[in-house]
């Protein structure tokens, strides 16, 4: 912002402009005039130059008339004197009167090059004397905080460089009131200034006062007697301001949104069968502060009506009345609705543009019965000829390329028009995820009656992805995911990914690339490259201890093509190699896992392993959006074979499903479940689980919400006792002594019902999106781990192992508690030393968990498209569960998008 006063310093003057807008129908505003000021004068400044003068006639010296000898300009400065007598009609030789030369004057005003022009014609030597107007030297914006200059710069049509004229500036004052008045702010007032400079230039200043937001105090209505007000007010998008909708931005007064009332609550009336309702009048009053709007609708309601007959009539020969009854929903004595009269033009319309006639016209003929009070209906679909597609335009996709969208387009130039297949394309269009969801393809005439041009007008969106997850969790503490995705690399439709997984016990990173359209053909192909650094836990007394440490490195290649519209098939190829190890300081004994310090299961686990495996994936999908579906069902059924190869062998086989209804006016349903199952083609080492432990499922969140992660199925559970009573059953319950490890399952099922619940405008603008929802599921059928000696250890018994050396010999400690020899196994350590011997406390170990039995939570959670990027909240309370799940209430999940 540039502030006036540094504008004294340069002996400059300030004068106002005078002038002043009005605006009526009782919500005239008021332009501040501005008053002439004296001149401003800097520090040690001299006198000031006079002020700056307007335009005003002078009137020419009283004559009768004659015969001009010549005309000389006097004054002018930018301009050639040829240019200024070329403004006029007189010309040397010509005969002028006084009304001549008062139309010359006339004439020069009309360009708006002077600020002050005369014309002394004493003899019949004709002088023009004139001051040009300035030359705008910069235009500056002063006060403007809530709107930002970029939103008000391209609205002003003065620009430096220009001819200063004072109707410019009265448009320009126009235009940022409307600016404001837009935003709600009607107590905004723009005193423009003018700063004269040499050379005859001159600054522009725009004084913006902004005032608060005019907000609507009271809506009254007047004349509804069917329906009360907070009904009618429901329907509105203005909101009354109050606490309640302190997060609506329809509390600010917007005449566009006045109109869009009135329509809203005459489509109320309309459903609900009165086809007389009107609005008389509608009236919006400002306070005399300025601050509040009161606004008062007075309607007339009239009688509510039934439906009397409702026939068909189609002038269309492919198109025959019986072949459209089944669209009709309303039948007679039905109360009337206009809404379903809508739906079924549209829907007969639909039906019409399958059959390819692109520009049928169905109108609803009515026919009001006012004494039986019934409303007579007849469609009648006019006579329109086949179409076929001339042209199809892309407007709006600067990053995109062109064979990006056309690539979905389902019909291309010279086909035949089809309805369903334009619908389809907009469908796939915006599953890309590329562009704003309110994309529509436009059908416009063609070049002839039966030719029909397609315009796809897209807005793009930003298709980068930075995801941060974060959370806690009682089996790895502190996660935070970092994941950053491109799904339109470089505008070509490909996508790449990066992702960091980081937490207390696990680290990973993951790089993937995919190309949907190979060679400009529908074959996608892709591939992905990974390390995951997992450890798992395990306590020992108090000391939390790594359990075992997961090395898993590896690639998968993928390619789908498709098999019908809605069908798909994906095959893919991966190699894997694991390394799970153990601590061997502190799980091993003599060189060798010991279950009793790990558990068999983890012995069983340790090894090097690679997995070779091929799978496939049949995919049904008809959704309308992939990213956020209203409507339609995906289904996918999924195997995978290891064993080309490598040292594991399985079949995983894997269903899941969704399906999705758009429900009571905006509500989103959708039910959708999966399950799984693996079979081993090998048997288990020392009698274990065939299906090794990082092969098998696992469930919990995000999954499963109302769990912590992998929070359902099988899962060992070792608690010590506690040697310090005397009974010989108790076990210790401090929490952070037990030993809780998900082992997964090899069958799973996860089944869930959720409504997403639609909100107010203001809501939808701040980007939320709530719902409710209902998540069943188990995991189940991992062999029951073994023990050592296959017997537990309880009773508070004590286990010595002695440690050897590693010759097999027994180790001798001093009294220092060093190694100060060695004995073969069964001799005794000389006096004086003692045995090398690691002592296990004892512990019951319990195997829990393990049960088909579905554990089922309900919950509460919320999309926001916050500040600092998406949100999403969860509230969910487990109903059913089984002994050694882990329950969790609340989990939260935050990203942003670039």
């Amino acid at each position: 912002m540039v502030s006036q006063k540094g504008y004294g310093d340069r002996r400059t003057t300030v004068s106002a402009l005078r002038f002043g807008t009005a605006l009526g129908g009782g919500l005239m505003l008021c332009v501040a005039s501005a008053q002439a000021q004296a001149p401003a004068q800097g520090p040690g400044a001299g006198a000031a130059p006079p002020p700056v003068a307007f335009p005003n006639a002078s009137a020419p010296a009283p004559m009768t008339g004659g015969v001009i000898k010549s005309i000389s300009v006097v004054g002018n400065q930018r301009l050639e004197a040829d240019t200024v007598r070329s403004y006029i009609k007189l010309k040397a030789g010509d005969a002028y009167t006084r009304e001549s030369l008062d139309q010359a004057l006339k004439d020069l005003y009309a360009t708006e090059l002077f600020a002050d022009v005369s014309i002394n014609q004493a003899t019949d030597d004709i002088v023009i004397t004139v001051r040009e107007n300035p030359v705008i030297n910069r235009i500056v914006l002063e006060g403007n905080k809530r709107l930002k200059e970029d939103k008000i710069r391209p609205e002003i049509k003065l620009a430096p460089r220009q001819i200063f004229t004072r109707s410019k500036v009265r448009a320009d004052v126009a235009r940022i009131i409307e600016l404001y008045r837009r935003q709600g702010r009607f107590a905004a007032t723009v005193e423009p200034k003018m700063v004269q400079l040499d050379q005859n230039r001159v600054d522009v200043v725009f004084e913006i006062s902004e005032g608060a937001k005019s907000k609507v105090r009271r809506i009254n209505i007047i004349g509804n007697e069917k329906f009360s007000d907070g009904r009618l007010r429901g329907e509105m998008a203005t909101k009354e301001s109050s606490i309640t909708h302190i997060f609506s931005s329809g509390t600010s007064y917007d005449p566009d949104r006045l109109a869009y009332d009135q329509q809203k609550m005459r489509q109320f009336y309309l459903t609900e069968g009165y086809a007389d309702f009107r609005v008389v009048s509608a009236v919006a009053e400002l306070t005399p502060d300025k601050k509040d709007f009161i606004i008062t609708y007075v309607v007339e309601e009239g009688e509510r009506y039934k439906f009397g007959d409702v026939k068909i009539e189609s002038d269309i020969r492919d198109l025959r009345p019986e072949m459209l009854q089944y669209l009709i929903r309303m039948k007679k004595d039905d109360w009337y609705n206009a809404k379903m009269i809508e739906d079924t033009v549209d829907q007969m319309t639909e039906t019409a543009g399958l059959l390819g006639y692109a520009f049928a016209d169905v109108s609803p003929d009515f026919r009001r019965d006012k004494d039986k009070l019934q409303m007579n209906v007849t469609f009648k679909v006019a006579d329109a000829p086949r179409v076929y597609v001339e042209r199809i335009n892309i407007n709006g996709n600067t990053v995109t390329r062109d064979k990006v969208i056309r690539r979905e387009f389902r019909l291309g130039e010279g086909d035949a028009f089809n309805g369903f297949q334009v619908k389809r394309s907009r469908d796939r269009i915006r599953s890309l995820g590329y562009f704003q969801d309110k994309l529509e393809i436009e059908q416009k005439q063609g070049s002839a009656p039966d030719r029909v041009v397609l315009e796809a007008n897209v807005e793009e969106k930003a298709t980068g992805e930075l995801q941060v997850s974060a959370g806690f969790s009682s089996l790895e503490r502190f996660i935070v995911n970092l994941s950053v995705t491109q799904r339109n690399f470089m505008g070509k439709g490909q996508e790449l990914r990066a992702s960091v997984d980081y937490s207390t016990y696990s680290k990973s990173i993951e790089l993937g690339f995919t190309e949907p359209y190979l060679f400009d053909r529908n074959i996608a192909v892709g591939g992905d490259v990974f390390r995951r650094d997992y450890n798992s836990f395990n306590y020992l007394n108090d000391d939390r201890q790594t359990t075992y440490h997961q090395v898993s490195t590896g690639f998968q290649i993928r390619s789908g093509v498709p098999l019908t519209e809605y069908t798909q098939l994906a095959l893919r190829y991966g190699l894997t190699f694991d390394n799970v190890t153990l601590d061997k300081g502190t799980f091993y004994t003599n060189g060798v896992c010991d279950p009793l310090l790990a558990g068999r299961y983890l012995c069983d686990a340790v090894g090097n392993r690679l997995t070779s495996s091929v799978g496939y994936s049949f995919v049904f999908d008809n959704l309308n959006n992939r990213l956020r579906p209203s409507a339609g069902q995906r289904v996918v059924f999924s195997q995978d074979v290891a064993g080309l190869g490598g040292d594991v062998k399985y079949l995983r086989s894997r269903l899941e499903g969704t399906k999705y209804w758009n429900v009571f006016g905006g509500f989103i349903f959708s039910v959708g479940g999966e399950g799984g199952a693996i079979l081993p083609f090998q048997k288990g080492r020392n009698g274990s689980d065939a299906v090794r432990l990082t092969d098998r499922f696992m469930l919990g969140s995000p999954q499963m919400r109302g769990f912590d992660i992998r929070g359902i199925g099988p899962r060992v559970k070792r608690t010590p006792y506690d040697t310090s009573t005397d009974d010989p059953n108790d076990l210790v319950t401090d929490k952070n002594q037990i030993q809780d490890d998900a082992i997964g399952g090899r069958y799973y099922y996860h089944a869930r019902a959720e409504l997403e619940i639609p909100l107010s405008a203001g809501a939808r603008e701040m980007g939320l999106r709530p719902s409710i929802y209902v998540d069943a599921g188990a995991l189940w059928g991992v062999k029951k781990p073994s023990y050592a000696d296959g017997t537990l250890i309880d009773q508070k018994q004590v286990v010595v192992r002695d440690i050897l050396d590693k010759n097999g010999n027994l180790q001798c400690l001093d009294g220092n508690g060093l190694i100060s020899g060695t004995v073969p196994v069964g001799s005794v350590c000389p006096n004086g030393t003692t045995k090398y011997t690691n002592t296990i406390n004892p512990f019951r170990e319990e195997f829990l968990g393990d049960s088909p039995r579905p554990r089922i939570a309900v919950g509460f959670g919320v999309n926001w498209n916050s500040p600092f990027g998406p949100l999403r909240l969860d509230i969910a309370k487990a109903l059913v569960t089984v002994k050694g799940d882990d329950p969790k209430l609340f989990t939260f999940n935050v990203g942003t998008q670039f």
